[in-house]
């Protein structure tokens, strides 16, 4: 795969403005197919940047040749199917997180990719943040000690959001979980692994939708305190604890241009700012897996989703959150 690597769009939404805006910075990288049950949409985000074609439905999208690479951004309950159609064709797959709304979907999109070999990665693009990945190495080289104590949260005020939004409508997986509080499991599995035991509660809305969870993850030496919310804003600060020191990784954690070690009583500030919004680095990761022929990367493996999703299954469990469209 010499030539540009050709991305389609399917859904394109708000979250796909966002991915492809960076996709733009990468070099090698060609927007040249959109995909919407709308063609009107496809229409007009294919003319906003630049995409030769536009479909009025996925599945046009999927048989059409166009693309070596689709970047799944449709709400959560559509991920699977879509995910598995696209790897049917051929075609790898970048599916916006959740990839799948339980660990049961995950399963079903890992044997797909498997069996069609082709490429297959959850979005999880804080993965490839670059304070996130010195982070990791900085911990996995002891360079804070035995790690104790992690705290994460994702927050935001969304009670004045529409009950037919993506956020609030349970036909669509609404609730925090899926939508931000995997971001702070993503950072204690990432720093910890699996938990040994998960204590969690939750507040609800009057329809159902999930609204503010608070977790502890507990670890034979270590606990991670986690939370997601919709009922107010947070400082979105992410500490990370051992027994030689702490890192403190800048506000709003999951897309940090930077972070600060406090180290033997010294501080150390690192700034590491980011190119375009911080898709950017999936998108390399994403390239070189597909260049080197790969169906999954050794960054966030199908394992690594299969992993996260047994996690947030666990939570949900715990909490008693559910859809309608689950048996």
């Amino acid at each position: 795969m010499d030539t540009k690597i050709r991305w389609g769009i399917v859904g394109p939404g708000k979250i796909a403005r966002k991915f492809v805006s960076d996709l733009l910075l990468v070099d090698n990288a060609e927007l040249t197919a959109v995909a919407s049950r709308s063609l009107e949409r496809a229409q007009e985000f294919a003319n906003e940047y630049g995409a030769k074609h536009s479909f009025g439905s996925y599945d046009e999208l999927f048989q059409s040749g166009t693309v070596d690479v689709v970047y799944v951004a449709t709400p959560h309950n559509f991920h699977k199917e879509l995910s598995i159609k696209a790897l049917q064709h051929g075609i790898g797959v970048l599916c916006e997180k959740p990839m799948g709304v339980n660990r049961a979907e995950v399963e079903a999109q890992v044997e797909a990719s498997k069996k069609h070999k082709a490429f297959l990665m959850e979005a999880m693009w804080s993965r490839f943040n670059p304070s996130i990945q010195k982070l990791k190495q900085m911990v996995d080289a002891g360079e804070i000690g035995d790690l104790t104590y992690i705290h994460a949260d994702f927050a935001f005020y969304a009670l004045d959001r529409d009950e037919d939004s993506r956020l609030f409508n349970p036909n669509l997986a609404s609730g925090t979980l899926l939508d931000i509080g995997i971001y702070p499991i993503f950072l204690s599995y990432l720093l910890l692994g699996m938990p040994n035991e998960i204590m969690a509660k939750a507040k609800f809305h009057k329809n159902g939708t999930e609204l503010q969870t608070s977790m502890i993850f507990d670890y034979q030496n270590a606990q991670a305190m986690l939370y997601s919310g919709f009922t107010s804003n947070s400082r979105m600060e992410a500490e990370i604890s051992g027994t030689k020191g702490e890192v403190f990784l800048n506000s709003r954690w999951h897309e940090a241009d930077g972070y600060t070690m406090v180290k033997n009583d010294e501080t150390q500030k690192v700034d590491l700012p980011l190119k375009g919004i911080g898709y950017y680095y999936e998108i390399l990761e994403v390239h070189q897996c597909l260049r080197n022929n790969k169906i999954e990367s050794d960054l966030w493996s199908h394992q690594n989703s299969l992993d996260l999703l047994e996690l947030l299954d666990s939570v949900r469990n715990k909490c008693g959150v559910s859809f309608p469209f689950e048996t």
